[in-house]
């Protein structure tokens, strides 16, 4: 034991804040399972074994230890995947947005974009197929999913998840399955009464930032109240709210401390920003879903934002100081 502790203390910086949000998964995790059966452990250990390794085979290379936080964005990057994806695709994305979301940036504390959602959206892209119609039912007697390898496959076009149902039947889910997360949707996304705690557990925690959460709730609620005034089609905020990859990305992605604005003000733009564009895309583009786009979009602009924030401080503050 004594050696695996030293072997770990000289291969991975430890990393306070991100032991905070692994701890705010486990109740995700469990709960995924139970929903979608074992299959789910198998992909979390599958990508977890495979990006740590990558991580820390590059930083061994440069004569740096790897980073705890691959083990955050390993999690968050399979709580975003149907149960039912091929494990080779899995590796490959987190492969892929290890190398070029963090790595190739200089590692962790330099990248740009969020690795989870640069390797989720290239699956996304490159692997249409099991990305948007290989979805699985949900088990709801006990044992649930800890009784089975994988729940049984359901019709991608008439009864999917929420999002993929409405936009092709114009039903809904009832607001209890939505909140308790007993709907068919991606791994972790789903569980919207435990997302909701884990950010409320965050932000105790000083962990995450309120202020992007509510920023981003508050612009995609925003450009709600447009579309309806402009009698442009719209669905209910709540609802949209509580339907896709939503409540998951403003809580665990969006709030990522090195890919969000650093500056107060900027956080709140930041999230707007976030908000507005998911609604858009949701709305005006051919994507179910829209959340990961749009927080990519936000990464983007976040130095920029962070950089004017400061220079407008720094000159409001120069002319208060010709004024005294």
């Amino acid at each position: 034991m004594q050696i695996l502790n030293e072997f770990y203390k000289n291969t991975f910086i430890k990393q306070k804040l991100m032991r905070t949000v692994l701890i705010s998964l486990i109740p995700i995790i469990i709960f995924s399972t139970y929903l979608f059966g074992l299959r789910v452990i198998i992909l979390l250990a599958a990508v977890a074994v495979t990006g740590t390794a990558a991580e820390y085979l590059w930083e061994k290379h440069y004569g740096n230890k790897a980073s705890e936080a691959v083990f955050v964005s390993c999690l968050l990057y399979t709580l975003t995947l149907p149960a039912s994806t091929p494990v080779w695709i899995a590796v490959t994305g987190i492969l892929f947005g290890l190398l070029f979301g963090k790595l190739f940036f200089g590692g962790f504390g330099k990248n740009v974009f969020n690795p989870a959602l640069v390797g989720r959206i290239f699956i996304y892209v490159n692997f249409p197929e099991p990305m948007t119609n290989s979805w699985n039912s949900v088990a709801t007697a006990l044992p649930g999913g800890f009784g089975t390898y994988i729940t049984e496959h359901i019709d991608a076009v008439s009864s999917a998840t929420p999002m993929i149902m409405y936009n092709n039947t114009g039903e809904l889910f009832d607001i209890k399955s939505l909140m308790l997360g007993t709907v068919p949707g991606a791994i972790g996304e789903t569980a919207k009464l435990l997302i909701i705690l884990a950010a409320i557990y965050l932000i105790y925690k000083k962990t995450a930032s309120w202020e992007i959460m509510i920023s981003t709730i508050i612009g995609y609620i925003a450009a709600s109240a447009v579309f309806y005034l402009f009698k442009l089609p719209v669905l209910n905020p709540f609802y949209g709210i509580m339907m896709g990859g939503f409540l998951f990305g403003t809580v665990f992605m969006a709030t990522d401390p090195i890919s969000a604005p650093k500056t107060r003000t900027a956080k709140w733009i930041y999230g707007i920003i976030i908000g507005v564009v998911t609604l858009l895309i949701r709305s005006l583009s051919l994507f179910n879903g829209g959340m990961m786009f749009a927080i990519l979009i936000g990464n983007t602009f976040a130095p920029i934002i962070d950089y004017f924030v400061k220079e407008s401080a720094a000159k409001k503050k120069s002319r208060t100081e010709v004024i005294s």
